[in-house]
């Protein structure tokens, strides 16, 4: 029983073996579905993720390439330089203007930007295209005559008609730039010069037309060269790798950028053309550093670099900016000279092997000079007192955001040979002044603000004696006391009553003591410490009366010269103190100015503006916000006068140095000094240019100079090396001229000895005769004695 059971439980078991190996193959079957599955389920899941994280690129991509892909800096420019038949300028004065567009000497005028002087009667001149606000102005090619100091006529030199009148492009003076110091500018694929693409290419990526964003023989090659070398001695980005590096990603050296980057070139290579790419490319690449601007784009590395625009490139210029690329710093052609030619002639070896250029072509392109400016362009970053102020009158109507990114093209009214000319007066003049003064040399400081006398734009702006040194603008915030370049608003407000006041009326200039009902009694004095009695009005003015001209003000109301001032233009608020009438009112230059421009208008307030026009980046001109506006502030008969009595400031006043050195342009002006010989001033106008010059110590303490021999000189300095035109007064309609006695500002006749002409206002001539005219008319008509009407006249004159 025991054998059989034992034979059945054994049968059993070796039933059961067999089955073994069925079970393992399952259990594997079951795993490697499992494993399936879950592979499966991951690729879904990696897949999933993998597009909606393309999704998420490709979302970035199109946002960023179809919207406005740049923060673009505002472009300031100078004023454009009209040309026409009569125009006072020079060949020497059109020579300047040249040098700072800049144009190039070139014979047979062989692209735009190029010039040749013919003696000093003609130019030739090739012309550059331009998009100003009210429309193109062509490129022309022109010869341009000249003849006592004027443009004569203009010829064509191209076949199409001579133009009535043409506009050079103005000079690019500066840019406001985003925070990121990021500067471009622009330009279209179809601009980009033939020979710099395909140079591009051949030197950065043979295989750009071929490929779909990367180039896996490429990173074949590189990784095989790599290898032999030992080291990373080439690269395998494309274009469009290289784009999507700058414009998207960070340098960071890491996987996950690296893999960014290749999906990138490729959703990018997906969406665009080759030459949207090829153009993208252009306007991205960093090519320098200036400062903490950085250098991008093709557009502005050559102007950067050589000072031309892309189209007037030439073969070496070309070969040297494609070799930039590898390595802006390792290659910046100014401090490293040698390793730029170096680079420049692997390129142009690369383009004969591309079949781009000839040999002999490549040969004569490296016998080139690297022909780089030896720094910043002519005409950018030095006028940072007058920028300053652009930037001031930009804000009252842009945000900072619209001016760093919006593109913006900004037309001002510098007038860069006007400024040049400025800021060499000034610096010829002050070491002279601080001998004069028995100072240390850079002791003073002064300040400038040249405006047109009949638009109110500025033409130039002095901040400090260092003029390129972008600090404390003294033009524009020094705030100093005006001393008597006030006193003429003071003289103003009393020939606007003419029955009262006239420019002959008899001033007391005697000893004054004003005690007001509260407060410290008030005596003011004469620069000269003296008291001169009794003075004609026009004469008080003239020699700077400190006496005469606060008993004059106490007598109008010292109100009323406050509201004259406002009137003029003082935008301050003032209290109505007697000291005001003798300028003990803190202004900078420019108020100074903005008053004087009322009186150099001819009586109309015009906003000081240093900005004419503003457009977009696409040339669409703006709101017109800067455009002249005039305000009449002073009635014809006073303002002639006030002008004939600055004259006579200038004629032989405490100004007199003026008429000996400029006699024939009928200046008028003011002096002006304040307490202790702290600040000196002079503000004057010709017919065309007013000029105002303040000159100081940064400390306040005195320098012994009044505004007769501080400013006074700088200001003459100035003037005289710009090109004035004469300020001829024309008596207004109710204006006319009586002879007066100088000794007692009476009539006169013309056999009074020292008679003078004075303008009065009709009927407030004075009525009273001067004894001179009396004896003489007695004399004469006791002699002829047979005239009736004459001896009725005498009588009448003797009743009178």
């Amino acid at each position: 029983m025991a054998r059989r059971g034992r034979s059945r439980h054994a049968r059993r078991q070796r039933q059961k073996r067999p089955s073994a190996p069925i079970v393992t193959v399952g259990l594997f079957t079951r795993l490697f579905r499992l494993f399936g599955i879950l592979f499966l389920g991951a690729a879904v899941v990696g897949g999933v993720a993998l597009t909606v994280y393309m999704t998420d690129l490709n979302k970035t991509i199109t946002q960023q390439f179809q919207g406005k892909r740049w923060a673009l800096p505002a472009r300031v420019y100078a004023r454009p330089l009209q040309l026409f038949p009569g125009a006072e300028i020079s060949a020497d004065q059109l020579a300047q203007e040249m040098e700072l567009l800049p144009y190039r000497v070139s014979q047979r005028l062989n692209q735009p930007g190029t010039f040749f002087r013919r003696g000093d009667s003609a130019f030739d001149l090739y012309t550059r295209s331009f998009a100003f606000w009210d429309g193109e102005e062509p490129s022309r090619q022109v010869r341009l005559k000249f003849a006592d100091g004027t443009l004569s006529g203009i010829e064509s030199l191209d076949g199409h008609e001579a133009p009535a009148l043409m506009r050079l492009e103005p000079a690019e003076i500066a840019g406001i730039y985003p925070t990121h110091g990021e500067d471009r500018v622009l330009v279209r694929y179809q601009d980009l010069p033939a020979v710099l693409v395909d140079t591009l290419i051949a030197v950065e990526d043979r295989a750009f037309y071929n490929h779909f964003g990367i180039d896996p023989k490429g990173i074949l090659r590189a990784a095989l060269a790599n290898l032999r070398a030992g080291r990373i001695e080439q690269g395998a980005s494309t274009l469009t790798q290289q784009l999507v590096k700058n414009f998207f990603l960070t340098n960071e050296r890491t996987v996950e950028r690296k893999v960014n980057e290749v999906l990138m070139a490729l959703l990018v290579e997906w969406h665009y053309s080759k030459e949207e790419i090829l153009e993208a490319y252009s306007n991205e690449i960093y090519l320098g550093q200036d400062g903490s601007r950085s250098i991008h784009g093709f557009g502005l590395a050559s102007r950067f670099y050589f000072d031309r625009t892309l189209n007037e490139l030439d073969l070496h210029h070309i070969a040297l900016l494609v070799g930039i690329i590898k390595g802006p710093s390792k290659y910046d052609p100014r401090r490293k000279p040698e390793l730029a030619l170096e680079r420049r002639g692997i390129v142009l070896d690369i383009m004969v092997e591309q079949n781009l250029i000839s040999a002999e072509d490549a040969a004569i392109a490296k016998a080139m000079p690297l022909d780089v400016t030896p720094g910043v362009p002519r005409g950018r970053g030095h006028y940072p007192a007058f920028l300053d102020l652009v930037r001031r009158q930009l804000r009252e109507n842009y945000r900072d955001e619209d001016l760093t990114s919006e593109g913006l093209k900004v037309f001002t009214t510098l007038d860069p040979r006007i400024q040049a000319l400025t800021e060499e007066a000034l610096l010829k003049t002050l070491p002279k002044l601080d001998k004069k003064a028995k100072l240390k040399a850079g002791a003073l400081q002064v300040a400038s603000v040249v405006a047109d006398t009949q638009t109110g734009e500025v033409r130039a702006i002095v901040g400090g004696r260092d003029s390129r040194l972008d600090g404390f603008n003294r033009a524009l915030d020094a705030k100093r006391p005006a001393g008597s370049l006030l006193k003429p608003a003071v003289f103003l407000t009393a020939l606007e009553f003419p029955q009262e006041y006239t420019l002959s009326t008899l001033l007391n200039d005697n000893k004054l003591i004003y005690r007001p009902a509260q407060g410290k009694a008030w005596e003011p004095k004469n620069y000269d410490k003296r008291y001169h009695g009794n003075v004609m009005l026009q004469d008080a003015l003239a020699r700077s009366y400190n006496i005469a001209t606060a008993r004059l003000g106490l007598e109008l109301d010292v109100m009323r010269v406050v509201q004259t001032l406002q009137r003029l233009g003082l935008q301050q608020e003032l209290k109505p103190y007697p000291s005001l009438l003798l300028g003990s009112v803190d202004l900078s230059p420019l108020e100074v100015s903005q008053l004087y421009a009322t009186f150099a208008s001819g009586g109309y307030r015009i906003p000081l503006r240093a900005i004419t026009e503003v457009t977009a980046a696409s040339g669409q001109p703006l709101p017109r916000l800067y455009s002249l506006s005039l305000e009449k502030a002073i009635q014809p008969g006073p303002a002639f006068l006030i002008t004939k009595a600055m004259q006579k400031v200038v004629q032989d006043g405490t100004a007199k140095l003026i008429a000996k050195e400029l006699p024939d342009f009928g200046i008028a002006g003011k002096t002006g000094t304040t307490d202790d010989w702290r600040d000196s001033w002079f503000a004057g106008f010709s017919g065309n240019l007013l000029t105002v010059v303040w000159l100081g110590r940064d400390d306040n303490k005195p320098h012994n100079l009044s505004g007769s021999t501080g400013a006074l000189p700088l200001w003459l300095a100035i003037m005289k090396s710009l090109p004035l035109v004469p300020l001829d007064l024309t008596e207004p309609v109710g204006v006319s001229y009586a002879l007066v006695d100088p000794k007692n500002g009476l009539r006169a006749n013309k056999s009074c000895s020292g008679a003078i002409k004075v303008p009065f206002i009709n009927g407030s001539e004075p009525a009273q005769w001067s004894n001179c005219a009396y004896r003489e008319s007695y004399t004469q008509d006791s002699v002829t004695g047979d005239d009736p009407e004459a001896m009725g006249s005498f009588f009448r004159r003797l009743l009178r």
